[in-house]
């Protein structure tokens, strides 16, 4: 077998123009009752999909309904602990630098919905919930939106040092190098709350060298330009002296009414162990976007391909 992005989930970099984020966890309730209910939606949630993506208003592929939704380790352990795991799926327990730290948060299931339309959006998380409600509670749910030019609500560019979509599968996707779980990817979600009053005060020079990159233009500054702890030098992560990618979105959510906003971070990766060594090099290195900002939540999640989606709907993992 090899790397094969039609039997992934949408596990690409397409913000949509809405956005909805949602963690799970589940119930207290007995092991089987609560197996018995994932194997069931594994077949419904993909139904379900397949009937949104007809009524979806917008047809177009670029913009129409994109979902994936993955469990933790922790859910893993719970629903089929007779199943042997991704090779790389363990539960996130926080990084921790000299300044700041990112912490590790309870959650079982996680769902990432977008769509040019939010109707769609929130129809497909409504229904999905019809299945899932009497099983699991709410840790948390963020709708997000597509900012002005695909910019991070802080007014950069976004996504500009993610690989391209024509190259994105070999980061984002599992290979042969764990063969029982091809095609599917590891799920980083975490939730930022900006300070943004701080942020709106800097002069834009001391933000571009914050970030290391011309806030209109979008060009990289030069090393010298940059502040030591810039967001694109701090976010890198090398093995043996080549720089690791993933394929990572940065999705604003605000309530400006009530002075919240923030950023949605998601990233997915091939292989977790680069998307966990970003994060500690970020608090290593006292990543300036942490001055301003706090971390909410954080946590690991396996995203199945549809083919190992297929198993679980047939109760084939125990």
């Amino acid at each position: 077998m090899s790397i094969n992005p039609s039997k992934a989930q949408d596990v690409w970099k397409d913000v949509g123009e809405s956005v909805q984020f949602t963690v799970l966890k589940f119930k207290d309730l007995p092991r089987q009752e609560l197996h018995d209910a994932i194997v069931a939606f594994a077949d419904r949630s993909q139904a379900i999909i397949r009937s949104m993506r007809i009524r979806d208003t917008d047809l177009a592929a670029a913009t129409g309904l994109k979902v994936a939704f993955g469990f933790s380790n922790h859910a893993w352990d719970i629903l089929f602990p007779n199943t042997p795991k991704p090779k790389e799926l363990e539960t996130f327990k926080g990084v921790k630098g000299p300044e700041y730290g990112m912490p590790g948060t309870e959650g079982d299931l996680f769902f990432h919905i977008r769509d040019a339309d939010h109707a769609a959006v929130y129809e497909t998380q409504a229904q999905f919930m019809r299945f899932l409600k009497d099983y699991t509670e709410v840790v948390d749910s963020t709708q997000g939106f597509r900012y002005f030019e695909g910019r991070a609500i802080i007014g950069f560019i976004d996504g500009t040092e993610a690989p391209a979509v024509e190259d994105a599968a070999d980061y984002a996707l599992i290979g042969d190098e764990d063969p029982d779980y091809e095609n599917g990817s590891y799920a980083f979600p975490q939730k930022w709350r900006h300070n943004m009053d701080v942020w709106n005060h800097m002069k834009t020079e001391v933000q571009e060298k914050a970030v290391g990159r011309e806030k209109f233009t979008d060009l990289e500054l030069e090393d010298e330009d940059k502040f030591e702890n810039a967001h694109n030098v701090a976010s890198q992560y090398e093995e043996d002296g080549e720089e690791k990618k993933i394929v990572r979105m940065n999705v604003p959510y605000s309530d400006p009414a009530a002075g919240v906003t923030g950023t949605y971070f998601i990233g997915y990766s091939r292989h977790w162990t680069v998307t966990k060594g970003m994060l500690q090099n970020m608090v290593d290195q006292s990543d300036f976007l942490l001055t301003f900002s706090r971390i909410l939540n954080g946590q690991l999640y396996f995203i199945p391909s549809r083919d190992t989606l297929a198993q679980i709907a047939d109760d084939e993992f125990k």
